[in-house]
């Protein structure tokens, strides 16, 4: 089993159970060094106290695996950035009211804001031509979405 999977497996089971989500890892090893980047999020956005307690968590963990070996690391713990694609149900409730833009499957692009989700679609509020009209998408439509950054959001001052 590859060492991304066995941190995966290892650390999971604590992250949740202190309310978070472990989104991916990345290992990188550059010389005789590891560097372990484990992403974690939440039901919302996480602050500096949130990630810091998961980088506990994770440390604790990580310190005591067999399969770390002796090879040194340096952990990194994260949360996902504006930019990281959503791709699960979670993400899209997590964003709602932001402005998403989707990528079908077809290759149109849809921008809307995402007014509601369920587990297998994700409604936005699409704005045409001065009409506005709600658009339900499946997910297994989509091949990619991200979020829009919006610097002068109105409902937000």
């Amino acid at each position: 089993m590859a060492i991304k999977d066995q941190i995966a497996e290892l650390v999971t089971p604590s992250v949740e159970a202190a309310g978070f989500f472990l989104e991916d890892i990345h290992i990188v090893s550059p010389g005789n060094h590891r560097i372990v980047t484990c992403i974690v999020d939440g039901e919302s956005a996480l602050n500096l106290d949130q990630v810091t307690s998961a980088s506990k968590i994770i440390s604790g963990l990580l310190d005591e695996a067999v399969f770390m070996g002796e090879t040194p690391f340096t952990l990194e713990v994260t949360s996902p950035g504006i930019d990281r694609p959503l791709t699960l149900p979670r993400h899209f409730a997590k964003n709602r009211t932001r402005l998403l833009k989707a990528t079908l499957n077809d290759g149109s692009v849809v921008t809307g804001r995402i007014t509601e989700n369920s587990e297998t679609t994700v409604t936005l509020e699409v704005v045409e031509k001065k009409i506005t009209k709600s658009v339900e998408i499946a997910f297994v439509d989509i091949k990619r979405a991200v979020v829009e950054i919006e610097f002068n959001r109105k409902d937000e001052i």
